[in-house]
Order: C-alpha cells, then sequence, then structure tokens
C-alpha cells in the first residue's frame, strides 16, 4: 500500500460534517464578501496568536505584500529575506515596489542567520522580513535587536509556522506585521486560497484594511491606491472550523516529527531541536547527499515525498536579475533538502514504515 505524502480529501474529512453546515449558513446568509463570518475568523485568530488585529486576505503572498505597502517605503529600499525562502516572499517584496536583499540561512535550521544580517544592511535597507521555514520559528531575540539597532521594521513570513513558538511567544507577533497563509496543505489550512496579517499596531492594521479593498475605508470613498484581496467569506467559515483543532493537528505532526527524529539513522541530516523553538512541522524534511536516489528508492517502494525545494530563488528564470550572486548555503540545501510524510491522515505505522525503509537504504 502506498504511503502518500498528502491527501487533501482525508486531511478534511472529519470535519465535512462541520463543512457541509457552514455552506449552508452562508449560502442562506446571502453574504459572500467581508461577511460575519470574516469577521469571527478575524477575531479568533488573532486571540489565537495573542494579538489585537488580524485581517484576512485572498493568499499569504497579499499579505506580505500589503504588508510592506502599508509601511509606506519609499519605492526601491532594500528589503532583506533569507536566501533559501519559498519564492512567494521575494515576491512580495518585488510586487510592493522594493529590493529584495537575500541572506544566507544557518544550515541547522534552514533559517535566515542572524550572525550575516548586518553585513548586508546599508542607507537603503528598511526592512527585515524573516521567514519561519517549514514551521520551525526563526532565531527571533538577535534578528529583533537588529531591528532595533538599525531602526528597521521587522516582517515575519509566518506562512509554514501557524502556532509555532520561540521561547514560549508564538510567532506573528514579533514583527510589526506578520503575514499567514491558509493553502490547503498549510497546518491550518481552508479548501482554497487565504491568508491573514495580524499585528499589534493600530495604524498599521487600518491601512492594510483599506488596502485590501481598494485603498477604501468607506464605501465608494478610496483613499489608497489599494488592491481586492479578501478572505472569502466562505473560506472564513470553514477556517473558523480548523481553527479550533490546529492545536491537535500540531501535536499530532510534531508526534510523527519525534518518530523520525528519534528513530532514522545518522545517515540522514535531521531538523535541529531545541527547547527555544518550538516547531509545528508544516514540512518535516532530512538532507542527503544521494538526495535524488533516495527519493527514487522510497517512490519504488510506495512511499511518497516531495522536494521544498529545488531550485532556490537566485536560480529561478523570474529572478533571474539575481543569478549573478552566489548563495552556497542556500544551494546545498536546496541540493539535499527531502521532504517526508507528516500529516494528519499518517499514523505512528505509516512513519515506522518510512523509517525502517530509510535506514535500509
Amino acid at each position: 500500500m502506498t504511503i502518500e505524502y498528502e491527501n487533501l480529501f482525508r486531511v478534511n474529512e472529519p470535519y465535512f460534517d462541520k463543512f457541509r453546515q457552514k455552506f449552508e449558513e452562508v449560502l442562506q446568509s446571502g453574504w459572500f464578501i467581508l461577511g460575519k463570518n470574516v469577521k469571527k475568523f478575524e477575531s479568533e485568530f488573532a486571540a489565537y496568536n495573542d494579538l489585537k488585529y488580524c485581517l484576512g486576505v485572498a493568499s499569504g503572498l497579499d499579505a506580505l505584500t500589503i504588508s510592506l505597502l502599508a509601511l509606506e517605503l519609499e519605492k526601491d529600499s532594500d528589503i532583506i529575506v533569507p536566501s533559501n525562502t519559498y519564492i512567494a516572499s521575494i515576491l512580495s517584496i518585488i510586487l510592493a515596489g522594493h529590493n529584495p536583499i537575500l541572506v544566507e540561512p544557518d544550515l541547522n535550521t534552514y533559517n535566515i542567520n542572524p550572525a550575516l544580517i548586518e553585513e548586508s544592511i546599508t542607507k537603503r535597507t528598511k526592512a527585515i522580513m524573516v521567514v519561519h521555514l517549514y514551521g520551525k520559528p526563526c532565531d527571533m531575540d538577535p534578528i529583533v535587536e537588529i531591528c532595533r539597532k538599525y531602526n528597521l521594521f521587522l516582517i515575519e513570513d509566518c506562512a509554514q509556522a501557524h502556532g509555532a513558538k520561540y521561547k514560549g511567544k508564538i510567532v506573528g507577533g514579533f514583527g510589526d506585521l506578520s503575514g499567514f497563509s491558509f493553502y490547503p496543505t498549510k497546518n491550518l489550512g481552508c479548501l482554497g486560497d487565504g491568508g491573514a496579517i495580524v499585528t499589534n499596531n493600530d495604524e498599521l492594521h487600518k491601512k492594510t484594511e483599506m488596502l485590501r479593498n481598494y485603498g477604501s475605508g468607506k464605501k465608494y470613498h478610496n483613499e489608497l491606491i489599494g488592491l481586492n484581496s479578501r478572505l472569502d467569506e466562505i473560506q472564513a467559515a470553514f477556517l473558523i472550523v480548523k481553527l479550533e483543532y490546529l492545536d491537535l493537528i500540531n501535536m499530532h505532526k510534531r508526534e510523527l516529527a519525534s518518530l523520525y527524529l528519534s528513530n532514522l539513522k545518522e545517515d540522514f541530516i535531521k531538523p535541529a531541536i531545541h527547547d527555544d523553538f518550538f516547531d509545528v512541522y508544516h514540512i518535516f524534511n532530512i538532507r542527503h547527499k544521494k538526495r535524488d536516489e533516495l527519493k527514487e528508492y522510497l517512490k519504488k517502494n510506495n512511499i511518497q515525498t516531495e522536494i521544498h525545494y529545488p531550485v532556490p530563488p537566485h536560480k529561478q528564470k523570474a529572478l533571474s536579475f539575481l543569478s549573478h550572486l552566489k548563495f552556497p548555503v542556500s544551494d546545498e540545501i536546496h541540493n539535499t533538502t527531502l521532504s517526508l510524510p507528516v500529516s494528519t491522515i499518517h499514523t505512528r505505522d505509516d512513519i515506522y514504515r518510512v523509517i525502517d525503509l530509510m535506514n535500509k537504504f
């Protein structure tokens, strides 16, 4: 029997009855944009993250782009971002009219290396965008200190880190603004695209609220050049259902991750663990110098895996203006990383089967 990497039907099946009820409620209400479900989800997700505000938008990319636009930075400002992130982080910087300045990650955590940030700061630098990649929090204390020292804004890309914590504090609350994605594969995923911006800043919240809705704070009155980027009412209703189970989802994924961590041979480079970091394992990745052979071996044994991500940002055609730059740490990660099954559809027996096969590789 095949162990799938992911199966979104099975992931969502436990919630089908509640989804149907929510869908019927929205259908009967006749209100499909920015209604009571969006408001309720925004309130509940803000509370979950111990923050004042949450704003539902159309995607994680929009959450980051709108956050940067709300800062009203001088055009072509430099924004520091990790060199191995998913391309959406970098696209948001470009779409907001700024320059991505790539900084290498720590090879142990895959998150931006705080020790390398200061050497990339110039007079044009206005913000740092951290990415809590794979569901592991960044090392926030030194990053926050750097932002204070140089008077920089801090944006958190929390697209893969719902519920992750650094030193007991949930991610999303360190930055001036933070963006989440609710893409269906995320630990908190909807049944389509969706995203959110969270903040404690009254003024920035007001700006993002206008920016997501044509720059309008009052119907037919437009104060800013805005976008149409609103979390759908029906997706908000589904997210209300799933938010109640987010801690259980994270707990399940952490339990499966612990099996890999305890039982995989040392041939495989496993995610680093530390008491300061509460990982939620949106992705459980290992690294191996024979990654492609390992992936094919597992496929032949009916184990599905993924690669997050096969091509680093600076080698993407869309970002050819970065192709002359060298990022050896990022290259090493992208050439050796492999993502293993770690979904709510998987059982302990599934993971032990993957472990047994991998240890025979």
